[in-house]
């Protein structure tokens, strides 16, 4: 199903413009790939460098890109179920601070990392082209299923793009 920008609140709009395949499930296979990729790239001495005094460590930013994307699965599958429970946001520097990112090695979250995308992509191929056009409201603002699934590819992009840009390039 393609995704019309317009229908994307605007906070999240970078993040799908990001996305150059028109299929979500292509979408998220895609950016699950190269963020995988670029995750077993990383030198195990670099896990804990940030490029900048009070940014994430490597570790935490991907705890993070994980978090949201649990976050806006269950968002979609909320939506898909025609729930119409108005969703909170949440706050992603407080859930970085909890979501252990030092106890766990690159190896374990790249694993993670691949669980975690296979249980997505399961969840998005079990929606129905009706259930892809499902709203609800997640954050102060109206989503579709398919959104979601785009907002989950380009925001995983986005921090991939942020790593190779800012984190994998800088001297540790």
């Amino acid at each position: 199903m393609l995704i019309n920008l317009e229908t994307i609140p605007h906070f999240y709009k970078n993040y799908v413009k990001q996305i150059e395949e028109p299929d979500v499930l292509q979408a998220l296979r895609i950016s699950g790939h190269r963020m995988q990729e670029l995750v077993h790239s990383i030198p195990v001495a670099k896990a804990d460098f940030a490029y900048e005094e009070g940014k994430w460590s490597i570790r935490e930013l991907l705890c993070h890109v994980m978090d949201a994307e649990r976050i806006f699965s269950y968002r979609a599958l909320r939506f898909a179920r025609h729930d119409e429970t108005v969703l909170p946001g949440f706050d992603e520097n407080d859930y970085a601070k909890q979501a252990n990112a030092s106890g766990r090695t690159l190896q374990k979250i790249a694993s993670e990392m691949v669980h975690l995308r296979a249980s997505t992509i399961d969840l998005f191929e079990s929606f129905t082209p009706e259930m892809l056009t499902l709203k609800g409201t997640a954050s102060n603002s109206e989503l579709s299923v398919v959104a979601l699934g785009f907002i989950i590819s380009g925001h995983e992009t986005h921090h991939r793009k942020i790593l190779q840009e800012r984190y994998l390039v800088a001297k540790t």
